[in-house]
């Protein structure tokens, strides 16, 4: 920058002497003259003042000063230029000397070094070539590389090799992408390489999307295939057992099945339930190409390479976490039970893929995220459950939801998924299986009762024989008997052996294969109330409610018998399906189900009888009570009686078992004995004497005889007591001997009491002596006469009668 010079006043003077210009103009120009500054805007000052004039004769007289200045400075220095000239010119004649040798010198010089300038000229352009050279073979070379692994790339790309592809442009930006020899190739470097990433991005991601929509439908089919492994191996188990001890044994599937490699080849039969079984039976089974779970892996593998494993993770999770809870809509359209199948085999296949994917997919899940899921589908399955138990009023399709419901535990708990929470849930409404289960019986029972014609059984084959009569070893002997074969109960036997026999084996269906080891206990609990309530109850009502004839009641007795032992037979049939052993079983004495109803049915067969009784006792109206002579016979009824008895008897051995006929006798005899003791205290008999008693004496003992007869028939009965049916006639025996003893106040001694008369009352002796006493002035001719001596059997008799009241 120019210094700025103040203007001198020398200058000032002279411009202040201008045309009209003032002081102060004159000094600012001169100032930006000095300065070197544009003097632009005098100018236009000067034309637009109209003084121009002006300005030119101030610019002249600043020309003039200078040109003042400068002769000053000349004359100032003038002898010391001269001096100055003066060396220059002798040092010009030396220059010219120098010249002249330096001209020689160069020459000299040219001549020597122009060869080797010439060949140092060659060498460096020929050091330049070679350098260009080197640079174009390098970036070529490079160029190479990279559009080989473009190509390689672009190969792996068209050949749906992603992972490849990835390789290739790895290399490409790791090794080639820094040493790109030209921008442009750089620049195509840094635009292909992202493209590339996110189209196999892309591509990948649509081949996980139908992996997971395949997924699905191989799942469904997965899980339906474990499931039938699982029952068939079930069915298997059940059937070795069965062999080896002779009937189906139940026991616990719930193993722990740890997890190894199978190193050689087992038997088909021998399941060990590994994962790799049931894809491999799934693979078999034609759903290879749905099962490979190879694209899966690959999506995995490639996101990780690109860096984008935890979201890869994240997305993996949440869309099957996604595809369980539409796994988990239950249809209101369709009935569950049509539809509980797809739905567990669903859920089985979805955790098995699961597990699968975890022990091989390189982290992919982790078992935290497994047991997350698992934790959503146990909550779902048994909230499903809950509500579709409490809504099911069918005992069969409980039982075949349930059933499933155990396979799907047993498939996936040897995957070490914890399943308590569906036993749980089965556990919980057990009760209500049972209820329904038994309500379906009662009403089986109801309807085979009134089927039943209650006549006896007619087999025609082996077949049927061993159906109905040894399948429920109610056999009464080890011979196949011949045929046709008459069996002495009816068809409602083996049909309620056939009820009982299938509740028994729904019973134990719903309650086995649930982790419960004893479960005979309960079966034994719901069994009884089987046939406590359920049969029992419907025998007792089909009694009341359905007239009987005595043939019908005597089958239903006989039927009864059958059915104790049939009972037995269900116990013990109960504990060999529930796996505990028969010496354990049998060690509980039960009693038997069927009491109430037996009872009931020999005391309607009793009341049967007695109608019938009664119809003969009518004939004791025309007993003579004060009969002249005993009746050398007896009396009319008895031989009615005897002979209806014995009809009775001659029936009753081809329908009821020797144990029944004998209750039956005695009760018969007992009620005959209490007819007759009704005699004595009836009303209408006012008196009687010793003639009729002596007829009523006739008439036991052939009641007496009767039942000595009979008794041959029970000799070999355990609990058979000798004279056992004459002691149903006791009371009546002990009443007509001791009206017939000479010396009854005998009656009052305890030894004797207790010896012959221990079943009689003493009010009942009192008033039937006292109808004696009054006949007694027939009986002995000295008791009317007075003052005459009284008859000792008629003292003693009235000393009976007094203390007898006495003591009353």
């Amino acid at each position: 920058m120019r210094r700025k010079v103040a203007p001198d006043s020398s200058a000032m003077a002279a411009v202040g002497g201008g045309e009209g210009a003032t002081e102060v103009e004159q000094a600012q120009l001169s100032t930006a003259i000095r300065n070197g500054e544009d003097l632009g805007p005098f100018v236009r000052r000067a034309f637009a003042s109209g003084r121009p004039e002006a300005l030119l004769s101030s610019l002249h007289h600043f020309a003039r000063s200078k040109e003042v200045e400068i002769e000053d400075v000349c004359k100032a220095h003038y002898q010391d230029f001269m001096g100055a000239v003066d060396d220059l010119r002798s040092l010009l004649s030396d220059v010219d000397s120098l010249k002249s040798a330096l001209a020689d010198s160069t020459a000299a010089v040219q001549s020597t070094v122009g060869p080797l300038l010439a060949a140092l000229d060659a060498y460096l352009e020929a050091r330049s070539v070679a350098d260009n050279l080197t640079a174009a073979i390098r970036a070529a070379r490079l160029c190479s590389r990279l559009f080989a692994l473009l190509a390689r790339a672009n190969e792996h790309l068209a050949a749906d090799r992603l992972y490849l592809a990835l390789r290739a442009i790895a290399a490409a930006e790791r090794d080639l992408l820094p040493a790109a020899p030209h921008p442009t190739i750089r620049r195509m470097l840094v635009s292909l390489i992202p493209a590339v990433h996110a189209h196999v991005e892309r591509k990948i991601f649509e081949e996980f999307s139908d992996w997971m929509v395949q997924i699905r439908v191989a799942s469904r089919h997965l899980g339906q295939i474990a499931i039938d492994r699982a029952s068939a191996a079930r069915q298997r188990q059940a059937e070795k057992q069965g062999i080896r001890s002779g009937s189906t044994i139940t026991t616990s599937i719930f193993r722990d099945h740890p997890y190894s490699l199978r190193l050689e080849e087992e038997e088909e039969d021998d399941w060990s339930g590994d994962d790799s079984d049931d894809l491999a039976a799934a693979l078999s089974d034609g759903e290879a190409s749905i099962l490979d779970l190879i694209p899966l892996y690959r999506a995995h593998h490639i996101h990780t390479t690109l860096g984008l494993e935890e979201r890869f993770r994240r997305y993996y999770f949440e869309n099957r976490k996604l595809q369980l809870t539409s796994d988990f809509q239950v249809s209101s359209l369709t009935p569950f039970l049509e539809s509980h199948q797809i739905f567990f085999a669903q859920i089985v296949g979805f955790f098995i893929v699961e597990d699968r994917i975890l022990c091989t997919g390189g982290g992919l899940i982790a078992p935290p995220d497994v047991d997350a899921l698992w934790e959503i589908a146990i909550t779902k399955m048994v909230s499903v459950l809950e509500d579709q138990f409490s809504r099911m009023q069918t005992a069969n399709h409980f039982l075949l939801i349930k059933d499933y419901v155990s396979l799907l535990g047993v498939t996936l708990h040897r995957y070490c998924y914890s399943v308590d929470p569906l036993l749980d849930v089965l556990s919980k409404h057990r009760d209500k299986y049972h209820d329904l289960l038994l309500s379906d019986c009662r009403r089986q029972v109801s309807e085979t009762l009134a089927a039943d014609k209650f006549e006896q059984m007619l087999m025609k084959t082996e077949f049927e024989y061993s159906k109905n009569v040894l399948s429920f070893q109610i056999q009464t002997s080890d011979i196949t008997p011949a045929f046709p074969y008459v069996a002495s109960f009816s068809s409602s036997v083996p049909d309620l052996c056939v009820i009982c026999r299938s509740f028994i084996k729904d019973s134990i269906s719903f309650m086995s294969h649930g982790g419960q080891l004893d479960i005979y206990p309960i079966v034994k609990k719901y069994l009884e109330r089987l046939l406590g309530e359920v049969v029992d109850g419907s025998i007792l009502h089909h009694i009341e409610s359905r007239s009987l004839g005595v043939s019908q009641a005597m089958q239903v007795a006989a039927n009864m018998v059958v059915l104790e032992q049939a009972c037995n037979f269900l116990f013990r049939h109960a504990a060999q399906l529930s796996g505990i052993p028969l010496r354990i079983a049998e060690k509980v004495r039960r009693e038997f189900p069927l009491k109430k109803s037996r009872i009931a049915t020999e005391e309607l067969l009793l009341g049967l009888l007695r109608k019938k009784i009664n119809d003969f006792m009518m004939l004791t109206d025309s007993i003579s009570w004060m009969a002249d002579s005993p009746p050398p016979s007896g009396n009319e009824y008895s031989n009615e009686v005897i002979i209806f008895l014995e009809t009775l008897v001659s029936t009753a051995l081809q329908i009821l078992p020797i144990q029944v006929l004998r209750r039956i006798l005695q009760g018969v005899l007992t009620y005959i004995s209490n007819t007759i003791m009704g005699l004595f205290l009836s009303d209408t008999v006012k008196r009687f004497n010793l003639n009729a008693v002596m007829g009523i004496d006739v008439d036991l003992k052939r009641f007496e005889s009767f039942a000595d007869d009979q008794s041959r028939l029970f000799t070999h009965s355990d609990d058979f007591v000798a004279n056992e049916l004459k002691l149903a006639l006791l009371e009546a025996r002990q009443l007509v001997n001791l009206l017939m003893c000479n010396n009854p106040e005998n009656f009052l001694n305890p030894v004797i009491t207790e010896r012959s008369y221990n079943k009689l009352n003493y009010k009942k002796v009192i008033t039937v002596t006292e109808k004696f006493r009054e006949s007694s002035d027939r009986l002995f001719g000295t008791f009317g006469t007075r003052g005459a001596r009284q008859n000792p059997k008629q003292k003693s008799l009235d000393a009976l009668i007094k203390r007898l009241k006495d003591a009353s």
